[in-house]
């Protein structure tokens, strides 16, 4: 089965050790070439295949061992399903052969209720058979797979004797789908229609030809452009980018897709978030270019005309229709350039709070000190809100894995990009809950000698639920933990780790951190007042219940 693995293309892979896995990992490692990250918990070698396999484009490995091995997973299970993730699991069971075993749990449940595949592999002379099911699946299905084997079963010698065949040389080579002449027809009709035009770039236009193309038709038709958080910084260079679609547009962007007329959306799925539960884009006709377009996400239409096709030569055939018809100028003016330049994504007032700064400041300066090639790995939870603004990072140096919403994996994510791209600096932006959840993998990001810097904005508390139980009238005293010294607890796993509390300290500190290999841990002490705008929306629309 390791010679399998190996014969995918797996040289990385993500493991926590146990009876159930422990063979199979130790001849995965001796592999030449191949690398093994051994981890301090299950569900942080899943999120880290998770994250190695969006950093390097490659299906991601992780090994754990049977019982509660497995169900430590489901978590990070679920995050790869929605998020489509292509991930391989090489899971233990418990054997075969014993009438009583106290980890003993019918794993295939717990693993298909996440949306995952499980594959009982119970069959020596099938082994590599399930091996080549399992990355196909994950390949062309863009989900995660778990692969189950009896731990006794792993002793037996496997008879087999044909050359493997990777599950690649079965994936049909399809060409680029080219979209249909009378639905090109029909987006001109829009377009003609249409003031307001904005076009938004998803992760299927995440590529050179793509996003050139858009930037074309964006000024041909005098729109402007924006992105889904996963593709952000994609027209970061262009002077009418509006930054990120979705809960956290900016202001100014909000305003801007207020008046929108038209959405073109480009290898974007239009989810909830995009759309911002419908309320982004109210008064837009939406036109969706996509592979495998989808008319309804999440409870929500998707858009109104639907085109089945690769992004480039959709926007090549509308490009070509619309030569010679230029527009004249409404959209793309100076004054909008300006203020897309200058205004800040959030200036609503909050009191200032004496020794700790402003997150928004914080990530202000961080955004200015950080080298711009730096891979840039942003966090889940509250903070999240406020580093996802930071500009001049293309879409290859930022990597996001929102899906399911669960915290805890800021330092699990950095860990894989870091794994997949070695050679790379990381910067990871987390809160201080979400940092505490796995903060044992210091220890792993420590041992390996992983280039990774961690930024935790420490409000010394869950920052969503402080602000809804204030909101609510009850108390936050449940969710309020205080900021101690995450410097010191760095330091204690052997990492350098430093307390930050003034935005002039940032500067020194990066040069500092340049000038040593490893990591390095820095606490930024930031306000608990201040609401980012997504919160200070989603609580003012909350409904205070009291009690009776």
């Amino acid at each position: 089965m390791a010679d399998a693995f190996f014969a995918e293309g797996v040289d990385v892979s993500f493991t926590l050790m146990g009876d159930g896995n422990m063979h199979f990992a130790t001849y995965l490692s001796e592999k030449a070439d191949a690398r093994t990250y051994l981890v301090r918990h299950e569900h942080a070698a899943l999120a880290m295949a998770s994250a190695y396999s969006v950093a390097s484009g490659k299906p991601g490995v992780a090994s754990v061992t049977c019982g509660p091995g497995v169900t430590q997973l489901s978590t990070a299970l679920v995050t790869a399903t929605y998020a489509k993730i292509p991930v391989v699991v090489f899971a233990g069971e418990s054997p075969i052969d014993k009438s009583w075993y106290g980890q003993r749990i019918e794993q295939a449940p717990i693993v298909t209720a996440t949306g995952a595949h499980y594959i009982h592999a119970h069959s020596v002379v099938r082994m590599q058979e399930y091996v080549r099911e399992a990355f196909y699946i994950a390949r062309t299905e863009r989900r995660p797979v778990v692969i189950g084997v009896p731990y006794d079963i792993q002793l037996h010698e496997f008879p087999g004797r044909e050359v493997y065949r990777p599950s690649t040389d079965f994936i049909p080579k399809l060409p680029p789908l080219a979209p249909h002449p009378s639905q090109v027809e029909e987006l001109l009709c829009l377009i003609e229609a249409a003031r307001k035009p904005i076009i938004i770039g998803g992760r299927g236009a995440v590529n050179a030809r793509s996003a050139a193309l858009a930037r074309c038709l964006a000024d041909a038709i005098d729109g402007l452009l924006a992105t889904t958080l996963p593709a952000r910084g994609l027209f970061d260079d262009d002077p009418f980018s509006l930054g990120i679609a979705g809960g956290y547009s900016t202001a100014l962007a909000r305003e801007q897709f207020n008046e929108c007329d038209l959405i073109i959306a480009l290898g974007a799925s239009l989810n909830y978030h995009t759309q911002d539960g419908g309320k982004l884009f109210p008064n837009a006709r939406v036109a969706v270019i996509d592979v495998d377009p989808a008319g309804i996400r999440d409870s929500l239409k998707t858009g109104d005309l639907l085109i089945r096709s690769d992004a480039a030569l959709a926007l090549e055939a509308v490009l070509d229709r619309l030569k010679g018809n230029p527009r004249e100028r409404v959209n793309r003016t100076e004054q909008l350039a300006d203020r897309i330049a200058r205004e800040p994504a959030d200036s609503h007032p909050f009191r200032p709070s004496d020794g700790l700064m402003d997150p928004r400041d914080a990530i202000a300066e961080l955004d200015r000190v950080l080298p711009k090639h730096w891979v840039l790995v942003n966090g889940t939870g509250h903070s999240a809100a406020f580093s996802a603004h930071m500009r001049g990072r293309n879409p290859g140096s930022f990597v996001t894995i929102r899906e399911f919403g669960a915290i805890g994996n800021g330092l699990c994510y950095a860990a894989g990009v870091a794994a997949a791209r070695p050679s790379d600096t990381i910067a990871v932006i987390d809160g201080d809950g979400s940092f505490l959840m796995h903060v044992q993998e210091l220890e792993t990001i420590r041992r390996h000698n992983l280039r990774i810097l961690v930024c935790v904005l420490n409000d010394g508390a869950y920052g969503p639920e402080i602000h809804k139980m204030r909101k609510d009238g009850i108390s936050d005293a449940g969710a309020v933990f205080g900021r101690g010294d995450l410097g010191s607890v760095a330091r204690g796993f052997g990492i350098r780790g430093r307390v930050i509390t003034d935005v002039s300290q940032f500067a020194d500190a990066v040069e500092a951190f340049q000038a040593h290999d490893g990591a390095e841990v820095w606490d930024l002490h930031i306000s608990d007042q201040v609401v980012s705008p997504m919160m200070r929306r989603a609580v003012a629309s909350r409904k205070v219940l009291h009690p009776l």
